[in-house]
């Protein structure tokens, strides 16, 4: 099988995430754009572990460490996300209180 699909499906989910982290004020918009930049980077890491005999699965690997500091990340922003709300009331990262 071709890597080419793989790897562009990767590079449109690091577009569209790299989008949403730059374009997006709201702060939830901006952790799924970051959630998309690292499902790309898990694709890449298993598109390219399976290119060749790896006998450790090295990409495999890598991956769910990054799956793993994913949802430790989502954890720990969510709830930062939530104290924001709790005292400003709103979640918009432009600094501007209401």
């Amino acid at each position: 099988m071709s890597p080419a699909l793989p790897l562009l499906l990767a590079a449109l989910l690091a577009g569209i995430g790299t989008y949403g982290v730059l374009a997006r004020r709201h702060a939830v918009l901006m952790l799924i754009g970051i959630e998309l930049l690292l499902a790309a980077a898990g694709l890449v890491l298993v598109t390219v572990g399976q290119l060749g005999p790896d006998v450790l699965a090295s990409g495999s690997v890598l991956t769910l460490f990054v799956i793993t500091i994913a949802a430790a990340e989502i954890v720990v922003a969510l709830a930062v996300v939530m104290a924001m709300h709790r005292t400003r009331g709103d979640v918009d990262l432009t600094g501007e209180a209401r």
